[in-house]
């Protein structure tokens, strides 16, 4: 097995002739996105305004990349009605808008399944068309990398064009890298607390080691032969094989590396987004000429060269209601959802302590007020008419637009309430999905009790806490704050 990791030609008199060549790219966007805490499948998550299937796409269209000349997109989505539903008319306006033939397939429970779907997808389209699965190239694009610049799949379809079965775009690993294995337990424990340490065992030279990236080229003939193994193998054997690439390896397929790039970055984590919404500010002009903390000096105060900082502001907001006495029957609403058989919370509109926490570390964070300043001290809707006995949710949209009249774009709201009742645990995907859309932005939830505690743990009533973090735009965030300070 010859894993090479450089850029490796092929001879040119293997080179496939250009006129029998066809393109296909496989996107996966079926994943669901629990480590980016998002409550929602990580292709929908927003980045920039947009899903970031939506930059995926673009990326890859004739406009963005004009050598491509895709000539089949294969969109692997959740099974998820709602979320599918919403995905697929990304593709279909992608589509619409490029003239490049969009098939929507289900995925599956991990991502190999999730791609030999995309495959047989392929597959069926090359067998109505006529296409020699030897001269197709197959780029497998994972949707968790939306700012992979179309060059980048433009470089792996050359490489499979030039007579190699696999490619793989990467960067050299510039960290250090250390093998390690756990430290004896007996070795790991301070002051009666156990503590988590592993031991160096080894350092790897890192001048041969690559950071792999997507889109990962193939043949179709090569994926159907990459599969096919899959299924003669052991479930742990097949497990541990984690891209097609590997699979390649395994069955001692030279695997070539052609360059990739620093923005083809993998969303997974929160700071994996914020990373990513840097990246757009950047490629927009606005890092420079419309973002700037509030606080921030003119460019001409800050010296010449001297680019202006992205700070982003953090806001804090409680809200706390009584559970209505028995004697006063009323529904619960919280966190955007109805719960029924649960005895409602006394309070504003419909006593939505979640969502109004949220309100108010909007407002905190944007230094414009709280919730009584723009919605009635009192009874709420008493100053905006229209507002009267608006929902919980209701009130979150019409305080991220406030926010964002003011002049800041929202990074992220997160909430934790305490409570005795309602269990919550069960409806939180629920929760979040209904007050990421009522906020535009993603909204984290958790929910803990007090263990028998005070006012929520005998079930009296709901403390929550929130906590949004919002990004000032230059002139707009400074205007506003020049009016309400």
């Amino acid at each position: 097995m010859n894993h090479q990791v450089g850029p490796q030609v092929a001879p040119a008199e293997t080179k496939r002739p250009d006129a029998e060549q066809h393109r296909a790219l496989v996107v996966v966007a079926a994943g669901s996105g629990q480590r980016l805490g998002q409550g929602m499948p990580k292709a929908l998550v927003d980045l920039g305004g947009r899903p970031l299937l939506a930059h995926a796409l673009e990326a890859m269209s004739p406009q963005a990349a004009p050598g491509l000349e895709l000539e089949l997109l294969v969109l692997v989505l959740p099974g998820e009605p709602e979320a599918r539903e919403k995905l697929a008319a990304l593709g279909a306006d992608h589509a619409r808008r490029t003239g490049v033939e969009v098939v929507v397939c289900e995925g599956g429970s991990s991502r190999p399944v999730s791609v030999a779907r995309g495959m047989d997808a392929v597959t069926d389209h090359a067998r109505r068309h006529g296409w020699d699965a030897e001269r197709l190239t197959v780029l497998v694009h994972d949707a968790a990398r939306p700012l992979t610049p179309g060059d980048v799949a433009h470089r792996v379809a050359r490489q499979v064009e030039a007579g190699s079965e696999a490619v793989v775009p990467a960067l050299p690993v510039t960290d250090t890298i250390k093998r390690v294995l756990p430290v004896e337990e007996t070795e790991s424990r301070a002051a009666g607390v156990e503590l988590q340490a592993e031991q160096v065992r080894e350092t790897v030279p890192r001048a041969e080691l690559r950071a792999v990236q997507t889109p990962q080229g193939f043949t179709l003939a090569f994926l159907q032969r990459a599969f096919a193994h899959l299924g003669d193998i052991a479930d742990a054997e097949a497990e541990a094989l984690t891209d097609e690439a590997m699979i390649a390896e395994a069955l001692g397929v030279d695997v070539v590396v052609v360059p990739g790039d620093a923005r083809a970055l993998k969303i997974t984590t929160p700071a994996d987004l914020l990373a990513a919404e840097a990246l757009v500010a950047e490629a927009s002009g606005a890092a420079h000429d419309d973002l700037a903390p509030v606080s921030a000096p003119a460019p001409a105060e800050t010296g010449p060269g001297v680019p202006m900082v992205l700070t982003p502001r953090v806001g804090i907001g409680h809200d706390v209601h009584a559970v209505a006495p028995a004697s006063e029957p009323r529904e619960m609403w919280l966190a955007g959802l109805h719960w029924p058989g649960e005895q409602g919370l006394t309070g504003h509109s419909d006593g939505d302590a979640v969502a109004h926490a949220a309100c108010d570390a909007l407002f905190s964070a944007a230094g414009v007020g709280d919730l009584g300043v723009h919605f009635g001290a009192d009874t709420l809707g008493t100053d905006r008419p229209e507002l009267e006995g608006a929902s919980g949710a209701r009130l979150l949209q019409e305080a991220a637009r406030i926010v964002r009249d003011a002049g800041f774009e929202i990074g992220s709201i997160s909430v934790q309430f305490v409570a005795k009742r309602p269990k919550f645990g069960p409806r939180r995907v629920e929760a979040q999905r209904v007050l990421t859309e009522a906020a535009g932005a993603p909204v984290a939830l958790s929910a803990t009790t007090s263990d028998g505690l005070g006012f929520t743990g005998r079930g009296e009533g709901v403390l929550a806490t929130a906590t949004a973090v919002l990004i000032p735009r230059h002139e707009g965030a400074r205007t506003l704050t020049a009016q309400v300070g």
